[in-house]
């Protein structure tokens, strides 16, 4: 495998320089820790383009080429915060939250049903019956069932009018958690809530549309292939993935197969290069054709067409509509019968998806294509060498230069993705897919025509799925690596590009080193005597991470729901993994209260738990119990349960494990769901023992907690609240708060800060919020500029959240 020499220098601006000063700038504006007002954007934009209209009018040529660039990268700044000013002024007001509002809307994607529940994306109708914010806006909306009813069975396509009650989107913040907030303005949803009074909701038009049609061609082939296999075939012929599970997904992750099962740009492309072909080889049995079309021409033409046809099977996905986009603009370059390169293609293909869709720089999937294009591109100029060896350069290809995005965006290496890749695309694309298309076109002219290419697809996809299964549970198919540094990206970048120049160039084993802040980066661990809290947000419950130099604790493991949410799942795997914790040390449930111990069991399979502690009594199955005078040291810090003490009965909340910590430089105290009972217990038994630097503030600041004795025998500089946005408790509760700022506490809270981490060291303890040291323009949380703490609130009356 050897890839092109790096271009030499030209004094002219070129299409691909163009294009990455466009896309540059719209990064800039996109990942900005705040949002530009709109009239800025505009005034920007126009300045960009008139200093730039100038300079070309005025021929200045000894800086012309940096002029240009400049002004396009200004523009492309412009453009996307434009976009996204909008975006964000789209959201639900304040106002509107926590309302019973009257919508009547059309139901634009598959919904998505469970045992408890239907969720579906909502248009609201344009018109005046309905509220002005929210005309023509896309919702996320959530039908529970009542009273173990099932909700009403929603259609896609369907015409629905009922109440919901909704909030701005808002998501959790954690290291290595997907962040729902930034997949919100992506998508320009404007907000989520659920259905209301359901015995008003009513169906205000029967199903229709594309919606429905690709409803019921996922119904038809169930009934064709009736097998649990037919969700691939589903997500393959329609991008229904609504049929996978998180074993399927977890396989997919593990093994690198995720962008070849649901329909992608991969398939997008596939189907447009078969629509080409079949094109070509018309054209060369009837060549009277060419005299009034030539035969490039209607290649290209048909390119577009099929591609423009999948992307609507498909449900006009972003992905799909990004690269039909892309092979629009690729034939209409071939169209002008101009030489042009491949780059010089690619280049006005991404400027021409930038320019549609700015906010598509969020994504994943925008670089992965773009990137993966450009490197094979690069590398592969040829097809000198077979196909075999062509197939297996540009695998390498893919993987070398596509790990860093992947690393980056995702946190973790598919070990086992180059070898099932290597059989996955040949196999999945050249015959599975195929047949689940041709299965849905002849299905789409005749009912049950479709029947024999679905099933042949599900044999084809079963023949080799066992096996991807097998791979992706071994232990060496992928690894997770810890949260990196922002410089980690580029340098590993360079060092792909490095290691894929032509045999010869100097340097390569160096630049192997430029891989290690990336793949090994440093976990900054406390020093000895030293120690960490990290409060994760998990929405309303707990979950706190302790480190020591070599020690890790997990006290609690945040929320499950019957409805299928599992922050353990969703939230404390990722965040741990993302911090580097490869295995606990001692697993802690305070007590058995599914805001506590519901993550327990997603953290137990996903981590080497040594040890594991809970009260006495507790149902939570565990290897010990906490029990008060029970210690341990490591790293020079000791560890000492404080409650509940021996043949203390097991009440639930207050006979939760109470941790205290004592490191050289200072202490803390995980208190749990105890209340002023309990509190005023440790008070009378061990005053002394109370006494501490940080404070988990005990059941997230209710209003039965939070002893005054309690808060003075502390001492507190410090004091956490873990709780949910906006959640139905009023967590934490005014006057607590107020009790623990008026004892010179310092109060920080998850749910306006996100996960909050506290360094006990040296220098006293140190604290930071994800939100403010992560800060970007979409965050849902109100810049006050007092950030996570609660501190400013006053004492005489609720706070925000309430």
């Amino acid at each position: 495998m050897q890839c092109a020499s790096p271009p030499a220098s030209n004094p002219h601006v070129g299409r691909a320089g163009i294009a990455a000063a466009f896309v540059g700038g719209a990064v800039v504006a996109l990942w900005l820790p705040f949002v530009i007002p709109a009239w800025a954007c505009v005034a920007i934009g126009v300045a960009a383009l008139a200093i730039g209209a100038t300079s070309c009018v005025m021929h200045v040529r000894a800086c012309l080429p940096w002029i240009v660039l400049a002004a396009v990268s200004t523009s492309g700044f412009a453009l996307a915060g434009w976009h996204a000013a909008d975006a964000l002024g789209a959201r639900l007001p304040a106002s509107l939250e926590g309302q019973d509002l009257r919508i009547r809307g059309r139901v634009v994607d598959l919904p998505d049903r469970d045992a408890r529940r239907v969720q579906f994306l909502l248009r609201v109708d344009d018109d005046a019956s309905q509220v002005g914010a929210l005309r023509g806006r896309v919702l996320r909306i959530a039908w529970y069932d009542g009273g173990g009813a099932q909700p009403r069975p929603v259609a896609a396509g369907s015409h629905w009018e009922f109440d919901a009650r909704l909030r701005a989107p808002r998501g959790l913040r954690n290291p290595g958690w997907f962040d729902s907030e930034r997949h919100a303005l992506a998508n320009r949803l404007t907000a989520a809530g659920y259905v209301r009074n359901a015995s008003s909701a009513r169906e205000v038009a029967a199903p229709k549309g594309l919606q429905a049609w690709r409803a019921d061609m996922a119904d038809r082939i169930d009934h064709a292939i009736d097998a649990p296999i037919s969700r691939f075939i589903r997500a393959l012929a329609l991008g229904d993935t609504r049929g996978l599970s998180d074993d399927d997904w977890a396989t997919l992750r593990a093994t690198g197969l995720t962008h070849l099962i649901a329909i992608s740009g991969f398939h997008v492309g596939l189907v447009a290069g078969f629509f080409a072909l079949a094109v070509s080889l018309v054209w060369r049995f009837v060549p009277a054709l060419a005299h009034r079309v030539p035969r490039p021409i209607a290649m290209a033409l048909a390119a577009v067409a099929g591609a423009v046809l999948y992307t609507a099977v498909a449900g006009f996905a972003l992905p799909t509509v990004r690269t039909t986009l892309m092979i629009a603009v690729v034939a209409a370059v071939r169209c002008t019968r101009r030489a042009h390169s491949s780059f010089d293609a690619l280049s006005l293909a991404v400027i021409a998806m930038v320019l549609v869709a700015p906010l598509s720089l969020l994504g994943a999937g925008f670089w992965l294509s773009v990137c993966g294009v450009a490197w094979l591109l690069w590398c592969l100029p040829n097809g000198d060498g077979g196909v075999l060896r062509s197939f297996a350069s540009a695998q390498a290809v893919a993987t070398v230069g596509l790990l860093p995005l992947t690393v980056a965006l995702f946190g973790q290496a598919s070990l086992a993705g180059p070898v099932a890749n290597l059989v996955a695309i040949p196999w999945w694309s050249l015959v599975v897919v195929p047949l689940a298309l041709l299965g849905t076109g002849m299905e789409a002219m005749h009912v049950g025509l479709g029947e024999w290419p679905w099933r042949a697809a599900a044999f084809a996809f079963d023949a080799t799925w066992p096996a991807f299964e097998a791979l992706g549970e071994s232990r060496f198919a992928f690894a997770w690596l810890p949260e990196a540094r922002w410089f980690a990206l580029p340098m590993a970048a360079f060092a792909a590009f490095w290691c894929l120049l032509p045999r010869g160039v100097p340097g390569k084993p160096l630049a192997l080193l430029l891989w290690l802040p990336l793949l090994w980066p440093s976990r900054d661990l406390p020093p000895h005597g030293a120690f960490r809290i990290d409060v994760l947000d998990v929405g309303q419950g707990l979950s706190a991470l302790v480190r020591t130099a070599s020690h890790a604790i997990l006290f609690d493991m945040g929320p499950a729901s019957h409805d299928g949410y599992d922050a353990g799942e969703r939230a404390v795997v990722p965040a741990l993994r993302a911090l580097g914790v490869r295995a606990l040390d001692v697993a802690i449930i305070s007590h058995a209260d599914s805001d506590h111990a519901g993550g327990w069991h997603a953290v137990r399979r996903a981590l080497p738990i040594r040890d594991s502690h809970a009260p006495d009594g507790s149902p939570t199955p565990v290897a010990s119990r906490c029990i008060a005078g029970r210690t341990w040291q490591r790293d020079g810090v000791r560890f000492r349960y404080l409650h509940p003490t021996e043949h203390f009965p097991y009440l639930g909340n207050d006979a939760g494990c109470v941790l205290r910590i004592e490191g050289a430089h200072g202490s803390a105290l995980l208190t749990g769901d105890i209340g002023e009972v309990v509190e005023r217990t440790l008070v009378r038994r061990d005053p002394a023992a109370l006494r501490a630097d940080v404070v988990l503030i005990p059941h997230h600041g209710s209003e039965g907690s939070s002893d005054p004795a309690f808060i003075r025998a502390t001492g507190a500089r410090v004091a956490l609240v873990a709780t949910g946005a906006g959640n139905r408790f009023g967590h934490p509760r005014s006057e607590v708060v107020a009790r623990w700022c008026a004892a010179g506490a310092r109060v920080l809270e998850t749910a306006a800060g996100g996960a909050l981490r506290v360094d006990v060291g040296s220098d006293g303890p140190k604290t930071a919020a994800r939100r403010e040291t992560h800060a970007r323009l979409w965050d849902a949380a109100p810049r006050s500029g007092h950030g996570a703490g609660l501190c400013y609130r006053r004492n005489d009356g609720p706070g925000p959240e309430e």
